[in-house]
């Protein structure tokens, strides 16, 4: 495990952490909502892409400077912040000080919008941005040439296997207590659907019967609607069969510690990283209730009091559009005269 040091005085700002992947929904909430912490306890992350300010318009950099930063199609603005950002639960925050005059927010938190708004209670210096605005994931982020990285002395947490994914833990429920879809689930589902989409370069696709169907169908059709000279799709990953004849694109777990996605042994197939609390539910859902009520009810009066009725949302499963549009803008792929054009008349008309 590591502990993160101030880089001017040596004080210690964070509790001993372990590294694992950056979260897919790490970016994405619900507008006016309040979110809980983004990182578990006792690990941290790193985002590799520039974020947050300074931001310049698209007209300003022009295509070339803006691949640079990852965005290979025309948006509002580009970040040119910082790369390497490390990102912590609040809880595991130490020896740190708000600036009070960067805490601006929207209305129910700080948002960064600043920059850095926490300080080094050691020497004063800007270590640190709080993020908790509603719409956001309770974050700290931690300035890469602020910090230093120690050895905190105490053993690493062992990274999770493929196996893991299978226990009953690791699987992500669908929708949350109050009937409503989990907004992880939502951008998860939209960062996911940017990738076959450039990989069958915007063709329709059909969906596996069963879990996949009922819970994507509706998202899916979103952004790759139904018709002539389809794409297959399949669910794969351990423990699962492998699908044959291989589909043109598997929908793969992303290991929670590394990030990396699973391998399939037939590496013809294009692979689509799903994360993998939401791939497990996929993969394993019999043991939970679907949210996916069946047609028709019950004789009438007849009544039933088994077991309460699990939450139903009132609308299908939409991907999260800020998710599926930054996810697609960053793949090289978009730049290819098909989905270009198809980009240009989806969102710059």
């Amino acid at each position: 495990m590591d502990v993160f040091a101030c880089a001017r005085c040596g004080t210690e700002l964070t509790a001993p952490v372990s590294r694992v992947a950056l979260p897919v929904h790490t970016h994405y909430g619900a507008w006016e909502e309040l979110h809980p912490p983004l990182m578990e306890p006792s690990t941290y992350a790193v985002e590799p892409r520039p974020t947050g300010p300074p931001w310049r318009l698209w007209e300003e950099v022009g295509g070339e400077a803006a691949a640079q930063q990852g965005v290979y199609a025309p948006v509002y603005s580009v970040s040119f912040g910082t790369r390497g950002k490390i990102v912590i639960a609040p809880g595991d925050s130490r020896s740190m000080t708000l600036i009070l005059e960067k805490c601006e927010g929207y209305c129910r938190g700080v948002d960064g919008r600043a920059g850095p708004n926490l300080a080094c209670a050691g020497c004063g210096r800007a270590v640190a941005t709080r993020i908790d605005d509603c719409g956001s994931w309770q974050t700290v982020w931690l300035e890469p040439d602020a910090v230093v990285r120690h050895p905190s002395g105490l053993p690493a947490d062992p990274l999770p296997g493929w196996a893991d994914l299978e226990r009953a833990e690791h699987r992500v429920p669908p929708v949350e207590p109050d009937g409503s879809w989990s907004r992880r689930w939502e951008a998860a589902v939209g960062v996911a659907l940017a990738h076959p989409v450039t990989a069958t370069e915007n063709h329709p696709v059909t969906l596996p019967a069963g879990p996949v169907t009922e819970l994507l169908g509706h998202a899916v059709a979103c952004y790759l609607l139904p018709g002539p000279d389809s794409r297959s799709v399949a669910l794969a990953g351990p423990g699962l069969p492998e699908s044959r004849p291989c589909p043109d694109v598997l929908l793969v777990p992303r290991h929670p510690g590394t990030g990396e996605p699973w391998c399939p042994p037939d590496r013809k197939a294009t692979v689509v990283p799903l994360d993998s609390g939401v791939w497990a539910y996929l993969a394993s859902p019999a043991e939970e209730p679907s949210p996916t009520p069946v047609t028709g009810a019950l004789p009438k009066g007849v009544l039933r009091d088994d077991y309460p009725l699990p939450p139903r949302p009132w609308y299908p499963l939409k991907p999260h559009h800020g998710a599926f549009r930054d996810t697609l803008v960053q793949l090289p792929g978009i730049r290819g005269p098909r989905l270009r054009r198809h980009y240009d008349a989806a969102y710059r008309s």
